[in-house]
């Protein structure tokens, strides 16, 4: 009875997140209805959405995950301050402010929380493998079970400093997995992974839903 991103949202609130942007694109409108302004969770939210107006109907059109951020710094400086960067199909109880607060003492120009997932799941995520200190020395988007240098996967939730949307060209297709994070390893950038533990159930699927849906009713989440 209650939308994935709706958990998300009051999480954020629970950290003293107030201001959200969410980058739309398909079905941007139920997404709107359904949040609306952000007054009734406690905070802000505003949208971007991802498409052109053709003969009156809106198309959408997906720049990826870093072009939709550069077109939103573009339009407005939003993310003028630390930045937290979070997928919409995934719930989770991070400690989000010890995240924030690790990324800062480290230095991070971006952060990436990760979460160790069994190698026959590598396949789904991108991988991460890192030295001592959590600086991320190698990236793969997706690799196959033999490609994976670790079973270390991104979660999905970032930390980014503004000096990183200096990185994402404008007016392009850029992905933050595939483009972004294979470039701040390349430059030898302050790329860092947060190794945190906390519930990260992702729901990219039906079965993946389905599996959610058994694990709340047995009581097994405790955050929810």
């Amino acid at each position: 009875g209650k939308p994935v991103m709706a958990y998300l949202i009051e999480h954020l609130a629970k950290h003293q997140v107030n201001e959200v942007m969410v980058n739309v694109s398909y079905l941007h409108e139920k997404i709107q209805q359904y949040f609306g302004d952000g007054h009734r969770f406690g905070i802000n939210i505003g949208y971007s959405f991802e498409g052109d107006i053709n003969n009156g109907k809106i198309v959408p059109s997906p720049v990826g995950s870093a072009g939709g951020m550069r077109k939103i710094q573009d339009f407005g400086g939003f993310f003028n301050e630390t930045t937290i960067v979070i997928c919409g199909d995934a719930i989770i109880d991070l400690d989000i402010t010890k995240a924030v607060a690790e990324h800062k003492q480290k230095g991070a120009l971006v952060s990436l929380v990760a979460k160790e997932v069994t190698m026959d799941k590598v396949s789904g995520y991108g991988i991460v493998v890192t030295d001592k200190r959590g600086k991320i020395t190698s990236f793969q988007e997706k690799p196959t079970q033999l490609e994976a240098l670790s079973n270390l996967a991104s979660t999905g939730i970032y930390i980014f400093e503004p000096e990183a949307l200096s990185l994402i060209p404008s007016g392009t297709t850029f992905v933050i997995g595939s483009d972004l994070f294979p470039l701040l390893v390349e430059r030898g950038l302050p790329f860092y992974a947060i190794n945190q533990p906390f519930n990260w159930i992702d729901i990219g699927l039906v079965s993946d839903y389905w599996e959610v849906m058994q694990q709340l009713m047995q009581g097994e989440v405790p955050s929810m």
